[in-house]
């Protein structure tokens, strides 16, 4: 599972995974033809909703958790709820679901 695998850091997981002939699904905002043609499964939602990562984390073995909300303008609120909200609901997702794998990385607005 990669969050955020239609963005430039996930769609690079994604292609590496992908070239290891290894079983990807993304979870995103939205769906990107260029993962679909890729053979990825596709899974539109959002980190917002911890019972849609709940159902998407079934079967999976290993999260890259590359999804946030970047840049250096906007409201805190924002950036608080995709980027910390979010990421407290993959790893509340990845426990009911006996995920044991989480590879993440972070953004600029974390710190």
């Amino acid at each position: 599972m990669v969050t955020g695998g239609g963005g430039f850091l996930g769609k690079a997981i994604v292609k590496k995974l992908v070239e290891k002939n290894l079983s990807v699904t993304s979870f995103s905002r939205k769906l990107y033809p260029d993962l679909e043609a890729m053979g990825v499964t596709q899974i539109q939602g959002d980190l917002a909703d911890k019972n849609a990562l709940v159902k998407a984390f079934e079967n999976i073995d290993v999260v890259f958790h590359v999804a946030a909300k970047a840049g250096l303008w906007g409201a805190y609120e924002d950036f608080f709820q995709a980027n910390v909200t979010g990421t407290e609901n993959v790893i509340s997702a990845m426990r009911e679901n006996a995920v044991k794998q989480l590879i993440y990385t972070s953004s600029p607005s974390v710190v």
